[in-house]
């Protein structure tokens, strides 16, 4: 049976330590697949847990020389006030053989003896140092290598090369060199992950609207227990400015409920009696009484933590790329040092400066920032976005999105409110009372927006239902039931076809509605195919719909409207909201087609949906956009998730991913253009180990300093 676990781990330094614990994952039977993120320093495992079990796995990661766990052993901010006074303890040690180097500048020469700088250089090579030598050793077990290897060789070397000088009699030794480097690279790992903690901010933000407990009506009492006590329907009493701790019903009260850090409305929402609620929200000037529906990891605000978590922990497509390239980057640079030394020794006949140019090789070299360069956008860039209310299913629909040449829509619900109303009801023989009571009876239990509307207006009329029999839905063509004896189909226009229904009167009374922009269903009678009514719905055009589409223009994005809508009804929509191109009077199953077909065209797709009979155009798109005002299937088909149904989100969907994309991009490049112009410059003797110690410290903390200039993005919608 497949399992999925996520998997802790410590003593990841760069994008080699990844491909590595991936490798070393992969290989085994039982392994399904196994996706390992430096940043957020975690591992995604799918596997068999009947060939392979979860403690084989953690060993497997602990064998090759990382501490593994399914549970976070202590905060990262305890770690990180631990590797604080590890630092000070370095520079401490550090700071009389660094700070003589610059003070010799100015002429003056302070620098320690001999044996005093060997006394203090040591503790810092193999104390401070020494998980340098664990790292590389379990690399070299491996047979691979990564970051830590590449220091452990280099500092080493200068650390050896110096106590050669010293015994020797030299007084011109190089132990500040190894010394530095150390309390750099710890440094910037130190300046790195506190920078890293900041891109988890928006995941720290939703989880602090957790309320802990709640005040729950049981027995006519009020009692307040922990929320984890909490049963469905049970009744908890929210008061005016609390947080809503449960997902439900509002039973009884009305207020206004501020959902801005789920939802990124910025305005309140009135709620009224038969209301949802979400857990995480805050209750504002009304008391109400809310019945439970969710719990625990069901509730809304859990399901956007955990796709947020997912997200950010997944990997993109760009980053398997720089994945494999890091696999063969360290042998490169261990056998570009080797050509260094051995060159410049043959060319100078200088031993000491061969090894110098090379450890400067090795320090300059590490590929860290390279492994921080994806995974630490993209978590900048979808926490920005859940924050808007923008929630960013996997990793490779972030990619993607930023490329989209063509956005496909849905009508209702998604640039129409979804809520059409009943406007015209004509009836052939019998009284409009009598048809309206056939319709709402056919439509009983219904979720379609269009029932809704028949079952609204029948509930002001007072009107009794009859009992139906043997009702299917007849997807894109309307539905079909037996009452009292008589069969009857409530269908759309291009239904009427198929009971060869030519009635001149009926066609152009229905064509007379449609061209007013409204939607047209006919009640048949079967067997005699009379129509014996019409009954025609309006729907409003959401108020930033237009906004939307002139903004996804001027993104040079082509749009296109799929519908089952009439075409008058379509065309009109379209030509007011300025729409490209329209397909109307389709089925479901012909949208996932058109998406298809345009996908054979070159262009990349996405599809906004919110209905069930949107999600297998959702899942052919190469991007699915789902409205959560919609329904959950149409979500679990989507890649992004927008918790409003404001259609402005979906520009702004786009922007966010194009700028990720960017910064990926300038990640990448910074991240390879300190290697490409380091290494030869060390190679040929410009740069000192000291000096590039600082630079590859510098690269990590810039790679992961640009991404987090993504928190300064903002969503149009709260401009």
């Amino acid at each position: 049976m497949q399992k999925k676990i996520s998997v802790n781990i410590k003593g990841m330094t760069c994008a080699s330590c990844v491909n590595r614990i991936e490798k070393a994952l992969n290989k085994n039977e039982g392994m399904t697949s196994a996706s390992v993120n430096l940043a957020t320093e975690k591992a995604n495992i799918l596997f068999d847990d009947s060939i392979l079990k979860t403690s084989k796995i953690v060993d497997i990661i602990s064998n090759a020389g990382y501490e593994a766990s399914l549970e976070a052993s202590s905060t990262k901010e305890n770690d990180l006030k631990k590797e604080k006074c590890f630092i000070i303890f370095a520079v401490v040690l550090t700071l009389p053989l660094a700070l003589p180097m610059f003070i010799e500048l100015f002429g003056f020469h302070v620098m320690p003896s001999p044996w005093l700088q060997l006394i203090i250089a040591t503790p810092i090579q193999f104390i401070i140092g020494a998980r340098f030598y664990k790292s590389a050793w379990g690399a070299i077990k491996a047979k691979t290598g990564n970051m830590e290897l590449l220091v452990a060789i280099g500092t080493t070397a200068a650390w050896g090369l110096s106590l050669y000088l010293l015994l020797q009699g030299h007084i011109h030794l190089y132990f500040e060199g190894s010394a530095v480097v150390i309390t750099l690279v710890l440094l910037g790992k130190y300046f790195e992950a506190r920078a890293k903690m900041q891109t988890t901010a928006s995941i720290k933000a939703l989880q602090a609207l957790r309320p802990l407990t709640a005040k729950v009506l049981r027995n006519n009492s009020e009692l307040e227990i922990s929320v984890e006590e909490l049963k469905l329907s049970d009744l908890v009493l929210i008061r005016p400015g609390e947080r809503v701790p449960v997902d439900g019903i509002i039973k009884k009260g009305k207020t206004q409920v501020d959902e801005s850090l789920i939802t990124g409305e910025g305005l309140p929402v009135d709620k009224d009696e038969s209301d949802k609620v979400v857990g995480g929200s805050i209750n504002g000037d009304g008391l109400i009484q809310v019945e439970v529906t969710a719990l625990g990891s069901e509730t809304v605000l859990a399901r956007i933590i955990r796709m947020v978590e997912d997200t950010q922990a997944a990997k993109a497509p760009i980053q398997r790329l720089v994945d494999k390239v890091s696999g063969y980057f360290v042998p490169t640079v261990l056998m570009i040092a080797l050509i260094t030394i051995l060159t410049t020794a043959y060319i100078l006949g200088n031993w000491e400066t061969a090894i110098i140019q090379g450890v400067a090789v090795l320090v300059i070299a590490c590929p860290c920032a390279l492994g921080l360069a994806t995974p630490t956008s993209i978590m900048v860039g979808t926490g920005v976005a859940a924050k808007a209310g923008i929630l960013i299913k996997d990793a490779e629909a972030l990619e993607i999105t930023h490329s989209v040449t063509i956005i496909a829509f849905d009508k209702t619900g998604t640039l129409t409110e979804g809520k059409p109303a009943l406007s015209q009801l004509y009836t052939f023989g019998k009284p409009e009372i009598e048809i309206l009571t056939l319709l709402a009876t056919i439509q009983n239990g219904s979720e379609h927006p269009l029932a809704k509307a028949i079952l609204n207006d029948a509930s002001k009329k007072n009107i009794s239902l009859l009992q139906a029999t043997s009702t299917k839905a007849l997807p894109g063509r309307g539905v079909e039931a037996e009452i009292n004896n008589t069969k009857y189909v409530l269908a759309s226009k291009r239904f009427l076809s198929e009971f060869n229904i030519k009635d001149e009167l009926v066609l152009s009374m229905a064509h007379d509605r449609e061209i007013l922009g409204e939607t047209v269903s006919f009640l048949v009678e079967l067997p005699i195919n009379k129509v014996i009514g019409i009954v025609t719905f309006k729907d409003t055009i959401k108020e930033s719909a237009k906004s939307t589409i002139k903004k996804l223009k001027e993104l040079g994005i082509k749009t296109i409207m799929l519908t089952g809508d009439n075409q008058e009804s379509a065309n009109l929509v379209a030509k007011e909201l300025g729409i490209d191109f329209v397909r109307a009077e389709i089925l479901p199953q012909d949208k996932s087609e058109i998406i298809q077909e345009l996908k054979r065209q070159g262009e990349i797709v996405a599809m906004v949906g919110d209905g069930i009979n949107d999600a297998p155009a959702l899942a052919a798109a190469h991007v699915g956009i789902a409205m959560s005002t919609g329904t959950d299937v149409a979500m679990q088909s989507a890649g992004i998730t927008l918790m409003r149904g404001n259609p402005l989100l979906i520009p702004d969907a786009i922007s966010i991913s194009r700028k990720t994309y960017s910064k990926i991009k300038q990640n990448l490049f910074w991240a390879f253009i300190y290697n490409v112009i380091g290494i030869p410059l060390a190679a040929f003797g410009y740069l000192d180990p000291v000096v590039a110690g600082a630079a590859m410290a510098m690269s990590s903390v810039s790679v992961v300093t640009n991404s987090l200039l993504l928190r300064r993005w903002k969503s149009s919608t709260t401009l």
